[in-house]
């Protein structure tokens, strides 16, 4: 992942872009929470919620294969399909964990 291009694509100083990622990171981590215990709750409304802000952010920063596992899980929480996005989420952790390892390194 070259965070200097997807700076240079959303028109920002990399810099710039960096503390982004940094509090997408740290939101995201939130969110990942707040999916989990709505998860646990049989909160399919508020999964999808969870998701939709993810999807959003996500594509906002150009990291679109986080914004499109969470339009996924977005639509299977909305259709009440809780079941079928264990492993969605679990791919959505990944990515993130990805991002932060890249972020500090």
């Amino acid at each position: 992942m070259n965070f200097r291009e997807l700076a240079n694509n959303l028109g920002l100083k990399e810099d710039e872009y960096m503390e982004l990622i940094e509090l997408f990171i740290e939101t995201g981590r939130s969110d990942l929470d707040k999916f989990r215990s709505a998860m646990e709750e049989g909160n399919g409304e508020e999964a999808a919620n969870v998701a939709h802000s993810l999807k959003g952010a996500a594509g906002s920063l150009g990291l679109m294969e986080i914004s499109e596992i969470a339009k996924e899980i977005e639509g299977e929480a909305r259709n009440g399909r809780l079941d079928k996005i264990a492993g969605s989420a679990q791919a959505l952790k990944e990515k993130l964990d990805e991002i932060a390892a890249l972020a500090q390194g």
